[in-house]
């Protein structure tokens, strides 16, 4: 599984995890929802993920690496 998804994944499990606090514990949980939708946000126009940094870190393939991988074959 590449970095592009696991990000994914993880977002949409942020997203889906605090909208359900928000309406089962308290309506600040949205808070965190917005700082995960900015982050997404900005990082489809910078190209930096936090996330994807540290998922590179801990040897998850981007898919950048798996093509380039492929090309030298």
């Amino acid at each position: 599984m590449t970095t592009e998804r696991i990000v994914r994944i993880v977002a949409g499990a942020f997203v889906l995890i605090s909208a359900a606090l928000s309406q089962l514990h308290s309506p600040w949980w949205l808070l965190f929802t917005a700082f995960v939708g900015l982050n997404l946000f900005q990082s489809g126009f910078t190209k930096f993920c936090p996330l994807e940094v540290i998922l590179e870190k801990m040897g998850a393939p981007s898919c950048s690496s798996i093509k380039e991988r492929n090309q030298n074959e």
